[in-house]
């Protein structure tokens, strides 16, 4: 049994229902932005599934220079602390050095620390320092039992509020590839796993100057990490993923995802 980590009005790990954790990929406007997560709210709520809100104010591990980021760290936690205070919502969002780390736990609940900086040790010591949830996505080049390393990294800060995130592993030039012993592996840590069904799906820097995706894999994908007992699922989430300025081929249709999320709750009462 994981250990239970409560994050706002959520509970995520121990016997503890599974979670959704969900948003567009980046912040594209304040309209947007709130309208997405009263969007998802609503439907996580119909579907019995606890919430949290995820989207980047700034995306800085991007394929080209000319890609989009988002609207950067000022204006970006403005509209997140907006999401918050109108929806009641917990929030996720991405770190990516140790000079944001201060005003970013002064509004989120979890501090993530990207896939490509998951062994960045003082990044990582950082977060911890805050005592907030940090949520290390496991690095595509990393093996599941490297992840204890990490651990040991925030609770040496004295922080023992850790998620750990599967998103696949490198399966040869722009591809990943999910091993689902993963999740039951990082279980044994102790702490939460949480699932990534979007960038697992990832092709990464596979359109040249910026990733492709494969989006039908990620509803069995999804399925599959909810057998296999994560306490989490990661979905990115838009209303037009064609539209989307980032990482469009590997987020869900919005009108997806509350038939997939009634199915997820099925094979999680089966499992269970």
């Amino acid at each position: 049994m994981t250990k239970e980590i409560r994050i706002g009005n959520v509970t995520i790990g121990g016997a503890n229902p599974i979670v959704l954790i969900a948003g567009p990929c980046v912040i594209e406007s304040e309209a947007s932005a709130l309208k997405a997560a009263g969007s998802l709210k609503e439907i996580a709520g119909e579907a019995g599934i606890p919430f949290i809100f995820k989207s980047s104010y700034d995306k800085a591990n991007r394929s080209s220079l000319d890609s989009y980021r988002g609207p950067g760290i000022e204006k970006g936690l403005r509209i997140l602390k907006k999401i918050k205070d109108r929806f009641g919502i917990p929030l996720l969002s991405d770190v990516h050095c140790r000079s944001e780390i201060k005003k970013a736990a002064a509004v989120l609940d979890v501090l993530q620390i990207p896939a490509f900086l998951s062994r960045q040790t003082d990044l990582i010591s950082e977060a911890a320092k805050t005592k907030k949830v940090v949520n290390v996505k496991k690095g595509q080049f990393l093996a599941p039992w490297d992840m204890e390393n990490i651990i040991k990294k925030i609770e040496k800060a004295g922080n023992r509020n850790i998620l750990l995130t599967e998103r696949g592993v490198s399966f040869g030039y722009n591809n990943l590839v999910s091993d689902f012993r993963s999740i039951l592996i990082m279980k044994r840590c102790g702490y939460p796993v949480i699932y990534d069904a979007s960038h697992s799906v990832q092709l990464p820097g596979g359109l040249g100057e910026k990733s492709g995706g494969e989006r039908e894999f990620i509803a069995p994908l999804a399925l599959a990490a909810a057998a296999a007992g994560a306490n989490g699922i990661f979905i990115e989430v838009h209303e037009d993923p064609r539209k989307a300025p980032c990482d469009g081929p590997n987020m869900l249709f919005l009108k997806d995802l509350k038939s997939l999320l009634i199915r997820i709750k099925k094979i999680e009462r089966a499992v269970k």
